[in-house]
């Protein structure tokens, strides 16, 4: 499969994708989107947001109407149902980016900066992994700000109010795009680095916390996750 056939297949999919997303999901998960609600068809992008659920990925999505490639953890591939492995198959499906947790993939490094050098679309949790907790981001991990940088990248924004949850609307907050130009062409450290990390998760948290001050003052905590006690 060439690159082209490779590209128009997984647009296809998206395209399936979305009807299923207006027809079913928004009526089962239902969002109201705010801020900038432009589509950015063109040119390689890199959508970044934080995490509550598996279905942050729809609200990201939302970001354009080519396909996007969701950067998700490598475990995934190892999901299976009645003994067949669905992980696998459906991270191909949607040409998913699988990434090691530990930050040490260089493969899905480079298959990132692959997917924005001929002009695509990924998305990353830099958080890593699911937020339980309405206080506060996690700390960003390293990723979403190098990559930006050096592939000379915009950055969008997408911000969750609260987790989604069946049949209850919840708000998603589109930011403008985040240009990291002063530093392009710069050798920088890994100390700057996460400086700049810092910077983009206080940006996200002060979009979020901007709006739940005027629209949602009584935002009810969200409840700690259920730890399943072992066997012994």
């Amino acid at each position: 499969m060439t690159e082209e056939q490779r590209v128009k297949k997984l647009r296809r999919t998206f395209d399936r994708l979305r009807v299923i997303e207006k027809l079913i999901f928004r009526r089962l998960f239902p969002y109201r989107r705010h801020g900038n609600l432009k589509r950015y068809n063109q040119g390689p992008l890199i959508v970044i947001g934080n995490h509550y659920s598996i279905w942050d990925v729809i609200p990201a999505a939302m970001v354009t109407d080519r396909a996007i490639h969701f950067m998700a953890k490598s475990e995934l591939s190892k999901v299976s149902l009645c003994g067949i492995n669905i992980g696998t198959r459906a991270l191909r499906w949607l040409q998913c980016i699988p990434v090691k947790r530990d930050g040490s993939d260089v493969q899905a490094l480079k298959t990132c900066m692959k997917y924005l050098k001929n002009g695509e679309v990924i998305n990353i949790f830099p958080e890593g992994t699911r937020n339980h907790s309405y206080d506060s981001f996690l700390p960003f991990k390293g990723g979403a700000a190098a990559l930006a940088i050096k592939m000379k990248t915009p950055l969008i924004p997408v911000v969750q109010v609260e987790r989604m949850r069946a049949f209850h609307r919840v708000d998603v907050i589109y930011g403008d795009p985040i240009y990291l130009t002063k530093y392009y062409d710069k050798k920088l450290s890994g100390e700057e680095l996460e400086e700049i990390d810092a910077w983009l998760r206080d940006v996200m948290m002060n979009m979020r916390q901007a709006f739940i001050d005027k629209y949602h003052p009584k935002l009810k905590p969200l409840k700690p996750k259920k730890v399943k006690k072992s066997k012994k």
